[in-house]
């Protein structure tokens, strides 16, 4: 924390308030207004203290790396030579021709997705003059854009659901920590939000625009730049989003049948491709090395860069084959979902997230529960077979890959508003048929 800190911060987070303010009539109606301001305030508040915690208590860490190490010399290069810093903002990491005294100093200088980061911490630092806490704000400001725009995406669907929706998308704590302060995972959850906004303005409710289509583009983009993995779960599960939702509209139910087969095939078809394409971009996750990068990932954070933690998991052996990785699934979406329990709680963080995962936990045996025999059938619903197809498989995905508590809790914030609103659906369709039981018993 450095005085210039305590003189740009105050005055940014005015200005946040006072935008806040004047545009909330125009974003809210008079039900979602009571939210606008409060799920603002827990992204301030998760920003401000992702970076109290990891200056105080860890002395570091990726957010002080992305920053100190990283966009303020960017900023510097700026301030000694504007054609300097652009040629650093744009520069492919492997030409250091002109601009190696700022390069050699940027850890993440070859690393492209943390780079990309940087780049973006970069250019908000030229407004805030590379204030860490002010920086940190205005991606708390991006994240809870995206979320509020993914919010009102299921609010018009179930208005009725307001304020069980507000809680998933605006406060899990998890969520609002890890998804508000100066990370990766803070713009990936903020475009996840946009793309999901915008899939469904294209596709679900059919209302085509240009303003959309930028919206999704850029916001697959930016997820695509940062965490190509999200890509390869997301892009399946919204594809047969669309698809059953134009399914579901038909009323054969013997057509339906027959062609939801098909449906599961084009999805597969696409993702495939999809997965080819993200490849090219980075080798890693070609799809003759998926199971292998997970295997390197997991290993290291688990038994190198993680190792010191003191909340380290293992689910078996990874032997870098999808065998493998599949025969560990169930143990990777519970350790995911569930854990860490409360009897594996080392640190004060680890207990958090083990109430958290608790309570999930406790949800999902009381949705079971309520839905019964039904459960299968409410599955099958788009926006619950979408929510649950992403989640779950990103609940793998990580899992799988991570092999530690502490890292875990950061990379599953994209599904946890994914999964919470899967249950939610999945409740209230419940509570719809007991209402419809009722009315059928009175006439």
């Amino acid at each position: 924390m450095e005085l210039r800190d305590l003189i740009v911060t105050p005055f940014y987070l005015a200005l946040i308030y006072v935008v806040a303010y004047g545009v909330r009539s125009r974003m809210t109606d008079e039900i979602t207004r009571r939210y606008f301001i409060p799920a603002l305030t827990v992204r301030i508040i998760g920003a401000l203290a992702l970076g109290f915690i990891y200056d105080f208590y860890y002395q570091g860490g990726d957010t002080f790396s992305y920053h100190k190490f990283g966009s303020r010399h960017i900023w510097e290069a700026f301030m000694d030579s504007p054609a300097t810093g652009l040629k650093l903002m744009f520069s492919d990491g492997v030409d250091q021709t002109g601009i190696y005294k700022y390069s050699s100093k940027i850890l993440f200088f070859t690393d492209p997705s943390s780079y990309n980061v940087v780049r973006v911490a970069a250019v908000l630092d030229l407004f805030t003059f590379s204030t860490y806490s002010s920086t940190a704000l205005l991606f708390a400001v991006f994240s809870f854009i995206g979320m509020w725009l993914f919010f009102t995406t299921f609010y018009k669907r179930y208005p009725e659901l307001h304020r069980w929706l507000a809680l998933a998308c605006f406060f899990i704590p998890s969520v609002f920590f890890w998804g508000s302060g100066l990370l990766k995972d803070t713009i990936t959850l903020g475009c996840l939000g946009i793309a999901t906004y915008a899939v469904s303005k294209l596709f679900i409710e059919r209302k085509p625009t240009i303003k959309c289509a930028a919206l999704l583009a850029g916001s697959l983009f930016g997820i695509f730049s940062i965490k190509v993995y999200i890509i390869l779960t997301f892009l399946p599960a919204v594809i047969v989003w669309v698809s059953m939702t134009y399914l579901d509209q038909l009323r054969s139910m013997s057509f339906k049948i027959i062609t939801f087969p098909f449906i599961v095939t084009i999805a597969i078809l696409l993702s495939y491709f999809a997965a080819l394409k993200a490849g090219e971009g980075d080798e890693k996750y070609s799809l003759d090395k998926l199971a292998r990068t997970a295997q390197v990932t997991a290993y290291d954070i688990r038994y190198y860069t993680g190792k010191n933690a003191g909340s380290g998991y293992t689910l078996g052996e990874l032997d870098g084959t999808f065998s493998s990785m599949i025969a560990l699934a169930p143990q990777a979406v519970n350790v995911t979902l569930f854990r860490p329990y409360l009897w594996e709680v080392k640190n004060p963080f680890m207990l958090i997230s083990s109430i958290e995962s608790l309570g999930l936990f406790l949800f999902t045996l009381y949705v079971m529960y309520k839905k019964k025999l039904m459960l299968f059938r409410s599955v099958w619903q788009p926006d619950i077979f979408f929510s649950l197809t992403f989640s779950i498989a990103f609940a793998f995905a990580v899992g799988a890959s991570t092999f530690n508590f502490g890292t875990l809790v950061r990379y599953k914030i994209p599904l946890m508003p994914f999964y919470f609103i899967a249950l939610l659906l999945m409740l209230n369709q419940s509570n719809n048929d007991k209402k419809f039981d009722e009315l059928e018993l009175t006439e």
